[in-house]
């Protein structure tokens, strides 16, 4: 009998040969623009945003890029993407919502692709008294109760903090310093008059 040799012998260790090719046929335009439309619209029903962001989204679906430049700028001209609207509305909403500095804004509006002049004349709504008030009230917010102003360890304690929150925010540190003493002032002025109050004599 004639014996294998286990030179001979398949290998199972040997690599596999080729795959079938799997690509599917290429695609139409009129395919290509249907997908990414079906993109677009899904992206703007979950929320606003910006022609860079779409721009993104569909590059991630491996739209030709003559495609989507050819669809983004439709959308344009219906006002489906609107990148001075979008730019107004995210100012107004993550000033308010988030207590966000202008600065912060300004490099949020950057990364999402839009203009530098639109982006300057979204930040136009907000003024520096809007800033600093918006500021007062955050620290007004988070500012902790209890802390002796006598305690001048204590009381730099938390000028120290809330200067660093609103930093994180994006306010300078003059302004940071300015309004976390004007509120620590004022609630300690509050602290005071409570029970200067109550020693009062009410028939006076």
């Amino acid at each position: 009998m004639v014996g294998t040799s286990a030179d001979s012998a398949p290998s199972q260790d040997a690599e596999p040969g080729p795959e079938p090719d799997p690509r599917e046929p290429p695609r139409s335009q009129e395919e290509w623009s249907s997908e990414a439309r079906s993109v677009l619209l899904r992206q703007l029903a979950l929320a606003p945003r910006s022609r860079r962001q779409l721009a993104s989204k569909l590059a991630e679906r491996d739209v030709p890029v003559d495609v989507a430049d050819a669809l983004l700028d439709r959308f344009e001209e219906v006002k489906l993407i609107d990148d001075a609207e979008f730019s107004r509305m995210w100012v107004r909403s993550r000033a308010e919502g988030k207590s966000l500095s202008r600065s912060v804004l300004r490099r949020e509006l950057a990364d999402k692709g839009i203009d530098a002049d639109l982006a300057e004349t979204a930040l136009l709504q907000l003024t520096d008294d809007d800033e600093y008030e918006r500021a007062r009230e955050l620290v007004r917010r988070r500012a902790r109760s209890g802390v002796d102003p006598a305690d001048r360890q204590a009381r730099d304690k938390e000028v120290r903090r809330l200067v660093g929150m609103l930093a994180r925010k994006g306010y300078g540190p003059g302004m940071g310093f300015s309004v976390v003493r004007d509120v620590l002032a004022e609630r300690e002025s509050d602290d005071v008059d409570g029970p200067d109050a109550l020693l009062e004599d009410p028939g006076t």
